[in-house]
């Protein structure tokens, strides 16, 4: 454990806004980096243009996120980071041609078992100010002590660090207590994917290429050498280079979403997990997931994804879908 300590006088520090140009290129490289091939993602012809992945928010965010890291913690303590929780609300479609304008800030500090949690809330809206995204992202400073903000919330029962909101799940067991998940009904991890038949779980598994974390990093402009640069991640204690959560995520998501009829035009309110496990490259993930779930938000599709030993790298995964048609 280190001994500097994170003050509760962080929380309010605020970066940006910085605003982005969102443009085709952008979108169909991300796509792409994930080996999406559905041309809702690529043609340019399309009426209404290309479908933005429903992760692409992580793309105009990361940027906003190290400002306002930088701002509220030293080197010393920034390095300690993992990415522990996410939870995205979509207002409405990105739309390729259009500025965005992102904002962060440092909404909640709190005392876990393993360090300091912080979450920081990345608001984008348009060159109205009309909102367009929100993001919780929450961060896990190892070994790091903290005070507890007066908006921390305090003890397991109140979502473990988890900021509440309108369109956002209730339903029993979202999100879970820390290190929990719950297993039975899932198809076991050796099942093949269950695509052709009717079922209530599916379960897919997915290559893990030795090069994926320098392709998203590229495509996605989301830079941290420890997922490229095996000397930077040896430094920081890591085995070796290791897949970016948000890579993580996004590829469940494209799993998840190809078990939906409409595919990439399955209109996403919402969705957000919990981060688990390394990925190691190269490596496999076994994605799986249920079919959606009624829910006063609207129909919630649950999912997790292991690594090859059996270790959650993502748990108590979620989608909220929008009731009617598909976004254009």
């Amino acid at each position: 454990m280190t001994s500097a300590r994170i003050p509760a006088s962080v929380v309010g520090i605020t970066a940006g806004p910085r605003e982005h140009e969102i443009d085709a290129r952008w979108l169909m490289a991300y796509a792409a980096a994930l080996g999406e091939e559905a041309p809702e993602y690529f043609d340019t012809a399309r009426a209404g243009g290309v479908l933005a992945h429903p992760l692409f928010p992580v793309c105009y965010e990361w940027p906003l996120a190290l400002d306002v890291r930088a701002m509220a913690l030293p080197d010393e303590i920034a390095v300690r980071g993992v990415h522990a929780t996410h939870r995205l609300t979509v207002h409405r479609p990105i739309r390729a041609g259009e500025r965005l304008r992102t904002t962060a800030t440092v909404a909640t500090l709190s005392p876990r078992s393993p360090g300091a949690y912080m979450v920081l809330r990345l608001e984008t809206v348009d060159t109205s100010g009309r909102p367009v995204t929100t993001t919780d992202y929450g961060s896990l400073y190892l070994g790091v002590p903290c005070d507890p903000s007066p908006l921390s919330p305090q003890g397991r029962g109140q979502g473990e660090g988890w900021l509440k909101g309108e369109g956002w799940p209730k339903g029993e067991g979202w999100p879970k207590g820390e290190g929990s998940s719950k297993t039975e009904g899932w198809p076991k991890r050796e099942d093949p994917p269950n695509d052709a038949t009717p079922s209530d779980t599916w379960s897919t598994e997915v290559p893990i290429s030795p090069t994926l974390a320098h392709v998203y990093t590229e495509c996605a402009r989301i830079w941290n050498p420890i997922h490229t640069d095996r000397a930077v991640a040896r430094a920081a204690g890591l085995p070796d280079i290791i897949l970016h959560g948000t890579a993580t995520l996004a590829l469940a998501i494209s799993q998840t979403l190809r078990h939906d009829p409409r595919g990439p035009a399955a209109p996403v309110r919402a969705l957000g997990c919990r981060f688990g496990a390394m990925v190691p490259l190269p490596s496999r993930l076994v994605v799986r997931g249920r079919r959606p779930e009624p829910s006063p938000e609207g129909p919630t599709v649950r999912f997790e994804a292991l690594v090859e030993d059996g270790r959650h790298a993502v748990r108590d995964g979620a989608i909220v879908l929008a009731d009617g048609v598909s976004p254009s």
